[in-house]
């Protein structure tokens, strides 16, 4: 067992909440295009010196006013004493941020100035404008900056050649599936950051490595290279089968290879080069990413667990010293912070935070953290750690309108299964809630199944947390066996059992409410995408009598044509399933809703991006088609031109937010019967009080 010293909350939080903001009386409630318009906090790099932090905030387009599109991506820039400006803003996407070991000047990926594909660009602290420093005919993917600051080591896809394009130009751009994908390299090239014009280098020298590459950096000495490769640039092999590389950057050749078994996380060499930690998975049946590892530079082909008996999953690490590591973890439905060495001795462990944080980055002297946290209150904003006590003190405000907003309360809530498993889910109140009276419920299950939510920010285009709560719903976030948050063994539960134990347990969940007197049974509702799609398929035809609305996003209703229609078919088998399709026929037909529309009394909502590699619009069109023909409840179909496994654009995802809403009022809250019209006037809802 490890010896912990924790830090008591009240004083993580001391700064924190200080700086939150919050108005005395808030007046108004969240709408649709709130949601819409919502910024958030995507990535912040504190400087090698630790005096500024770099920080990426995305700016969505309002939808019906800007032409659509993703959201924008801003750099901002934080100083010592916490003052923020705008850096590059606008109608810009800047990604991939990195700051020179100087900590003098700023570098990103971005597309401008003509570029047609992503270039490496820097911008001084101090002022000026940002320079062009590197291109490459295919795109720059990601890049790391060598400790002298001479050279940058960078990844993209070997360009097509001179026959390859000629061809190409003739009309012959057929595709042989999962062959021709281009592989990801690994270049190398010599810059001058510290000049003063602008001096692009063009390209660079390709590595011959085996296989495609997803992660470059250097090592301290500058003598060798950290790569991840998979053997192929299919998705699949990037799931499972990447594998940390040492490359001796002389000859370019492996000279280390370490066999990490299973999905990897982040990567990253210790101030001396004589460590690699990594965050992998336990096996190659683990479903997720979620040990801290290190490994030993040169010799170790295996990397060693830190934390072998820590039931929860790290998200992100940083060295700060050579034998210490600060990390991030996902614990239950909170995140925690502490510090753990090489030799396995848990140096420091904080309390559970009260906000959720998602990333972590250390300032070279390893004693100030700038993470991106969110909270019930707020989404991802730029959160100051000192490392050590733990104190905590939020440095952005991206919505400031959000202090006249009146929250729901939200809390953990916990029941036992059937077959008495303990399980955990966030709960969402209504707004105005009365002990005593029964609300509408609306359960959102989240995918994967190896992901879980945690007790932060619950609301987006796909999930009504607060909008739900402030309409009269409770809303309800179950973490049902095969989530991730507390370790491998609890993530594999739901193993060669899909829709089963899994599913029983929303369902126990959902009687969990209505015992507590909380949820009125006859008005409760389920959606979710990706797995949790498949769940809400499951409610809508297996589990149909205990559901009075159903919305399924990008979801699963036929498992025999899902596993040869992915684009994880590996992953599949080795985390989900672990049988093949031709070994037990009969399970893939008996997990699948289709087996079971002839159930259906729900009224069902089905909505999929058209280009979907993960789950196959035709798993939609399937189960639209039968419950159609069937002809017992209403079902619709939206389908999203341009989208993939989840919807990325404005437009799509406002749209999907109405719909979601409307299809739960109007079965859980109205009167029922007939679907409501398919249009939407987008013009009344942008007005909506």
């Amino acid at each position: 067992m490890y010896r912990f010293r924790s830090f008591a909350l009240a004083m993580l939080l001391t700064c924190y909440w200080a700086a939150s903001g919050l108005a005395d009386t808030p007046t108004k409630v969240l709408q649709p295009i709130d949601v819409a318009t919502l910024k958030s906090v995507v990535a912040a790099e504190i400087s090698p010196d630790g005096n500024w932090t770099a920080y990426l905030r995305s700016v969505p387009r309002r939808p019906m006013e800007d032409a659509d599109g993703r959201a924008w991506s801003e750099l901002h820039l934080l100083d010592a004493q916490g003052t923020s400006r705008g850096f590059i803003v606008g109608e810009v996407n800047i990604n991939s941020v990195r700051w020179t070991p100087d900590s003098k000047a700023i570098t990103y990926l971005a597309v401008r100035n003509g570029d047609k594909r992503a270039a490496l660009y820097l911008i001084p602290v101090d002022g000026g404008e940002s320079r062009r420093v590197l291109t490459h005919e295919a795109g720059i993917q990601s890049y790391d900056i060598s400790v002298d600051g001479r050279r940058i080591a960078y990844l993209a896809a070997q360009p097509k050649s001179a026959d390859e394009q000629a061809v190409s130009e003739k009309g012959f751009n057929q595709e042989i599936y999962e062959e021709d994908q281009p592989a990801t390299r690994v270049w190398l090239a010599d810059v001058d950051l510290a000049a003063t014009e602008t001096q692009t280098v063009n390209g660079g020298t390709m590595l011959e490595l085996t296989g495609s590459a997803s992660f470059v950096q250097w090592s301290p000495t500058g003598r060798e290279l950290a790569v991840v490769l998979a053997k192929t640039p299919t998705v699949d092999d990037s799931y499972m089968f990447k594998r940390v590389h040492v490359v001796d950057v002389d000859s370019g050749h492996i000279v280390q290879s370490i066999e990490n078994p299973g999905k990897l996380g982040q990567v990253g060499f210790s101030p001396d080069g004589r460590h690699l930690a990594m965050i992998s998975a336990a096996d190659i049946n683990d479903p997720h990413e979620g040990r801290l590892a290190v490994a030993k530079v040169p010799g170790d082909t295996s990397a060693v667990d830190l934390m072998p008996d820590y039931e929860a999953h790290v998200s992100a690490f940083a060295w700060q010293d050579n034998s210490t590591l600060v990390w991030v973890a996902d614990e239950r439905e909170a995140t925690r912070l502490g510090k753990v060495t090489v030799d396995k001795q848990v140096a420091q462990m904080a309390e559970p935070l009260d906000v959720i944080a998602t990333s972590l980055s250390l300032d070279t002297a390893g004693q100030k953290a700038a993470v991106v946290a969110h909270s019930p209150r707020h989404p991802a904003e730029v959160v100051k750690v000192t490392v050590g006590d733990w104190q905590m003190e939020r440095q952005t405000v991206s919505n400031p309108q959000l202090d006249d907003v009146r929250f729901a309360a939200q809390e953990v809530v916990r029941w036992t299964a059937r077959d008495g498993q303990e399980l955990e889910g966030i709960l969402v109140k209504p707004l105005n809630y009365e002990p005593g009276r029964r609300y509408p419920l609306i359960m959102v299950v989240h995918g994967g199944p190896e992901s879980h939510v945690s007790n932060g920010w619950v609301t987006s285009y796909s999930s009504p947390g607060q909008v739900g709560a402030a309409r009269g719903f409770a809303v309800f976030y179950p973490n049902y066996r095969g989530s991730t948050g507390r370790g491998v063994a609890f993530s594999k539960l739901g193993q060669a059992d899909a829709a089963g134990k899994e599913f029983d347990d929303l369902i126990d969940g959902v009687d969990h409410l209505i015992e507590m007197g909380l949820v009125d049974k006859q008005r409760v509702g389920i959606t979710g995408g990706s797995y949790g799609g498949y769940a809400s398929a499951w409610g809508a035809t297996y589990y149909s009598d205990r559901f009075a609305a159903s919305v399924m996003f990008v979801g699963i209703s036929d498992n025999t044509s899902k596993v040869g229609t992915t684009d994880i078919p590996e992953e599949m088998y080795l985390v989900h399933h672990r049988k093949r399709l031709w070994e037990d026929p009969d399970y893939f037909a008996e997990r699948s809703p289709i087996r079971y529309v002839q159930r259906n009394h729900t009224p069902t909502l089905i909505l999929h991006g058209k280009q979907d590699p993960r789950v196959h619009p035709s798993q939609s069109l399937e189960l639209f088609r039968h419950l159609k023909t069937l002809g017992q409840a209403p079902v619709r179909l939206v389908l999203y031109e341009g989208e993939g496994h989840g919807n990325r654009k404005a437009a799509a995802r406002f749209d999907y937010n109405l719909r979601l809403l409307r299809w739960m009022e109007l079965y859980l809250q109205g009167a029922g019967g007939q679907a409501p019209p398919y249009e939407i006037d987008y013009d009344a809802e942008l007005g909506a009080p």
